[in-house]
Order: structure tokens, then C-alpha cells, then sequence
């Protein structure tokens, strides 16, 4: 009996995590790479919900559900955080104080989610590099999902 009772409690430890509910938060770092210091780079975290079903369409047969009452205002929230980064790029190029005051920002925020429970999931990042002499601008954004349990 205490090696049965000992072995249920051992499954239990180990399964529990299968059937909790987690909910995933998503924060964006969005970086200018435009020369000069014009561009804006931010921190953002969105604070109100949406129901993506509510604006996602359907199709059958190669044909679209009608969504034409949903309008791009519609898509966007009005609540969100937005946390004031410097740029890469001064106007004697880039500036390396600039991205490890970032990394602290960063860091910092990532701290925070980890103190509130948040577990970073996994990232992913890109770039819209400047294209040339008369191109002049760019980004680099991550994107960091978060999830914790509920």
C-alpha cells in the first residue's frame, strides 16, 4: 500500500503541469535603425484583450466568409504600454551606449515579468534593414512570448 501510495503521488508531481491552463503574454521591442537618431524605438506591451475569432474568417470551397463589416479600426486595441527606448544609430553612427542602455531597459522588463510569474516561452526576431543611399530607415523587433500557469 505505501509503495502504491508512494508511486501515485510521483505520477501526480509529474502530470499535474499536463493539465494546467496557461495564458501567453507577448512583448515586442521594436529598434530604429534609422541614421541620425530620428527614428523611435519602444518597448511594447499590449494591456487590453481581444478575441481574435471574432475577426477571422472562414473560407470553404475557395470561398471567404463575409467579413465585410470588419474594419481595420476594428483590429486595433487602444490600451497598451509603451516603453521609450534610444535608437542605434546617432548622428556619428552607431552608438554603442545607446544599445546597452537598451539591453538594461530590456532586461529590466524582463525581470519584472519574471517577479509577476511570467516564463519566457521563446522569442523571435527580424530586421528591415536600411536598403541603401536613398533608403535610410529600418527596424529590428523582437518579440518575446511569455506563458504562465493560471
Amino acid at each position: 500500500m505505501k509503495n502504491f501510495l508512494f508511486v501515485f503521488l510521483l505520477v501526480s508531481l509529474f502530470t499535474s503541469d499536463l493539465y494546467a491552463q496557461v495564458e501567453y503574454k507577448i512583448v515586442s521591442v521594436v529598434e530604429s535603425i534609422v541614421p541620425a537618431g530620428i527614428g523611435r524605438s519602444r518597448i511594447i506591451e499590449a494591456t487590453d484583450q481581444t478575441e481574435a475569432e471574432a475577426v477571422t474568417t472562414t473560407r470553404t470551397d475557395g470561398k471567404k466568409s463575409d467579413m465585410s463589416d470588419v474594419k481595420r479600426k476594428d483590429l486595433k486595441i487602444d490600451h497598451f504600454k509603451e516603453t521609450k527606448l534610444l535608437n542605434f544609430f546617432t548622428l556619428t553612427g552607431i552608438n554603442f551606449q545607446n544599445i546597452a542602455s537598451n539591453d538594461a531597459l530590456i532586461s529590466d522588463k524582463l525581470n519584472r515579468l519574471a517577479e509577476a510569474g511570467w516564463e519566457l516561452a521563446f522569442l523571435t526576431s527580424g530586421v528591415e534593414s536600411d536598403g541603401g543611399e536613398i533608403d535610410g530607415k529600418g527596424i529590428f523587433i523582437t518579440r518575446f512570448v511569455f506563458k504562465r500557469s493560471l
